[in-house]
């Protein structure tokens, strides 16, 4: 009688999953020039042509990335949005705080600078990605500022231009952990980095109490 235990079979609905995961992980290492398909079907432990039978290309397989890992925190953001109650300020710290948790201290934090390293030689993968994630921050953080300004909590400001410099330092912090921190730079300490920034909003933002 045979003794042999059986070959256990991967479940066909995990590979997509373990496919993006370890396109991630590519990405992130490599930069998207670098990234073969034939790596990533090695770091999957599957057959290229298995890689092939969910994505056609690496520019498909960049997508799904964004799209079933950074675009679903993007929604939630949304929902956090849509039932809070409390001051805009309050609203802005929720968001930050719910980005950084879900992207900022994952594997997804070395997206951005990605793009902003290759966004010239590929600017099909930069306008997906200014479409469905830059696009859908600015808009967040934009509502809570208006909010604000129309409440009078928030002094007057141009929107647009805010936008831009509250989301800089966090793509700052970002390029930083994924880069010069590689060179022999100190890393920086994010959630006192993140506290300070806030703390600066503040006072920037929230209008003089009478």
């Amino acid at each position: 009688m045979s003794t042999a235990k059986p070959v256990r079979k991967r479940r066909k609905e995990a590979r997509p999953g373990e496919l993006l995961a370890a396109a991630l992980a590519l990405f992130v290492e490599k930069g998207y020039a670098a990234t073969r398909l034939d790596d990533v079907a090695a770091r999957a432990g599957v057959s290229k042509g298995t890689l092939y039978l969910y994505y056609a290309s690496k520019e498909a397989l960049f997508k799904a990335v964004i799209q079933e890992g950074i675009v679903p925190v993007l929604a939630e953001n949304e929902a956090i949005a849509a039932s809070h109650e409390g001051s805009s300020f309050s609203l802005l710290e929720k968001l930050l705080d719910h980005w950084w948790t879900r992207i900022g201290c994952t594997a997804f934090a070395g997206i951005p600078k990605l793009i902003v390293a290759e966004a010239q030689n590929f600017p099909e993968i930069a306008s997906y990605y200014t479409t469905n994630v830059i696009a859908r921050g600015r808009a967040l953080v934009g509502a809570a500022l208006s909010r604000g300004v129309s409440s009078g909590e928030f002094r007057p400001c141009d929107v647009e231009q805010t936008i831009d410099v509250i989301i800089a330092p966090l793509l700052m912090l970002l390029i930083w952990e994924h880069s010069l921190v590689h060179c022999g730079q100190p890393a920086l300490q994010p959630r006192a980095y993140l506290a300070t920034h806030l703390a600066l909003l503040q006072r920037g933002l929230c209008a003089a109490r009478v």
